[in-house]
């Protein structure tokens, strides 16, 4: 293994940048090559969903690279239509998420997120309130049916 490198690309729209040089650069990776991969493997995606990959880079100029789905706090930033979460803990409170999204959020994460494949939904719904209640945002019971959130 020559190196690794953990990297935040846009789903579908993915270009050579200095950002993604500094990081496949020192790893002697063809950055249009691994781009152009990417781009083929996120087209079916939202071009404004921001993907994490884990890239493993290795001697003989070959690569593996896992795509994971956007961080939480992307997704309860766009349910509670914040640009951000709050500053400081337990000092904002900008509103409610519906437990409904929450738990459609836990699917959707069990389902893309090779982390959290083996963990129930209870249990992944928890850690969506708690980061939730951490921004500023809480938990709250509604009737309404959620509208279906695609990664």
């Amino acid at each position: 293994v020559k190196g690794t490198a953990r990297l935040i690309m846009y789903a579908g729209v993915s270009k050579a940048n200095p950002k993604l040089g500094q990081a496949l650069g020192p790893l002697g990776m063809n950055m249009n090559q691994f781009c152009k991969e990417f781009n083929e493997k996120t087209s079916h995606l939202y071009q404004d969903i921001p993907m994490r990959v884990n890239l493993v880079a290795y001697d003989d100029r070959t690569y593996e690279y896992k795509i994971k789905p956007p961080m939480t706090s992307w997704y309860l930033k766009r349910l509670g239509l914040m640009p951000m979460g709050s500053f400081a803990y337990n000092h904002h409170v900008y509103g409610p998420i519906s437990v409904k999204y929450i738990y459609e959020l836990a699917k959707i994460k069990k389902e893309f997120d090779p982390d959290l494949k083996d963990h129930n939904l209870m249990g992944i719904s928890k850690m969506i309130a708690a980061q939730a209640s951490r921004m500023g945002f809480y938990a709250a019971p509604h009737s309404e049916t959620p509208i279906p959130i695609t990664p």
